[in-house]
């Protein structure tokens, strides 16, 4: 299901074959979390976008709609009207964010929904459920995420329960592909390393979650307030450990300059709600680095957000006119920077797989890591 076409380095250039659609990678999921990007972005609109995987979160879709709900009506892939691939996550981030609100045994957790306060319990078998019920493409191991700085013996104790919870998923999903009401019996199953900051943790699990022969492997617990070297120090002592043959995804990562030494370092897929968190903000990324819609510089400014880029909104739309709808509170400046952030993330993804196709990823890497994540 995944094939590397080529190597520069550690780097990787590749295809991931799904049911529903080949991705080509590396790239970058767009996050859609109850169904839409935040910023009033539909399906339809990614399509323009260049986007190839949309994400969803499985917490909120259970809590509302339902995952029953969808299941009823088609699932993901018929309720939102996306016709690619689609990742839902585990629920374990958001379980876990819930810091006063659970509950951790080895069958699962106990917790409390964010929206009415009504008891939940998940654990591995219920993650599964819910995520086949959902009809994703690829679903993901209900884990637990630690919080950095972490304790040693928890982190250990965390990652034990966490492979014992991956073997339960990998059951589950298998019993589910079987049934006759399931919408996707061709879904995969993305393990997740974790292991905070701990070389021998991190190093020890992605040895022992290899041995399952999943479809994926993700990496976990990062880009939670570590620095990023530490960041980069993990992926180093941990991605040689990783199976070749299968797709790497780290998971919440994040900026440009990240999903550039990434991809240096043998990541293949990304995820973050950077891009559209920060531009309902008024934060846009550009080829020169990062600008602030709301800085009083750009009220008569007629240039478009960037002029190297090609989106929808930077043909026909200048900087002025959209730091006017900011400071007149319109939803419209929110849809636009969204549609430019996602368009601008998309095809960096496109620029980074053709430096990889002609041997120039390196020079390509050193030329914009710094470059992207600057201030202007």
């Amino acid at each position: 299901m995944f094939h590397v076409i080529k190597t520069e380095g550690r780097a990787r250039r590749g295809e991931l074959q799904t049911v529903h659609g080949t991705v080509q990678t590396p790239a970058f999921q767009n996050v859609a979390t109850c169904g839409a990007i935040k910023g009033a972005v539909s399906a339809h609109d990614l399509r323009d976008l260049h986007t190839q995987v949309m994400l969803c979160n499985t917490y909120h879709l259970h809590v509302r709609p339902g995952d029953e709900l969808v299941h009823d009506l088609g699932g993901l892939h018929k309720f939102t009207g996306w016709n690619g691939p689609i990742l839902t996550d585990s629920g374990g981030f958001q379980v876990f964010s819930l810091a006063g609100l659970r509950k951790i045994k080895e069958e699962g957790v106990t917790f409390h929904s964010h929206v009415d306060g009504r008891v939940i319990f998940m654990g591995p078998e219920e993650s599964m459920r819910i995520q086949s019920n959902l009809g994703s493409t690829i679903a993901m191991a209900f884990d637990e995420c630690v919080k950095n700085p972490a304790e040693y013996p928890y982190a250990r104790e965390s990652v034990e329960r966490t492979t014992r919870w991956l073997k339960r998923c990998k059951d589950e999903m298998e019993r589910l592909r079987q049934l006759p009401t399931t919408i996707n019996p061709q879904q995969m199953l993305f393990g997740i390393n974790q292991g905070a900051t701990f070389d021998d943790l991190r190093m020890e699990h992605m040895k022992e979650i290899s041995e399952l022969d999943l479809d994926g492997y993700a990496i976990g617990g990062l880009a939670v307030g570590e620095p990023t070297e530490v960041m980069y120090h993990v992926l180093d002592v941990t991605l040689p450990f990783a199976p070749q043959d299968k797709i790497r995804y780290l998971m919440g990562v994040g900026t440009p300059g990240n999903i550039l030494e990434g991809v240096w370092r043998g990541i293949d897929l990304f995820d973050c709600v950077m891009p559209s968190r920060n531009a309902r903000h008024g934060h846009l990324f550009t080829h020169d680095g990062v600008l602030n819609l709301n800085n009083a510089k750009y009220t008569r400014d007629e240039l478009p957000i960037d002029p190297a880029c090609d989106c929808p909104v930077c043909r026909r739309y200048s900087r002025a006119y959209l730091h006017h709808l900011f400071k007149a509170g319109e939803m419209l400046a929110m849809r636009l920077c969204v549609i430019h952030n996602l368009y601008f993330y998309n095809t960096l993804m496109e620029q980074i797989r053709s430096a990889l196709d002609e041997g120039r990823y390196e020079q390509f890497c050193r030329e914009n890591a710094e470059r992207l994540d600057t201030r202007i």
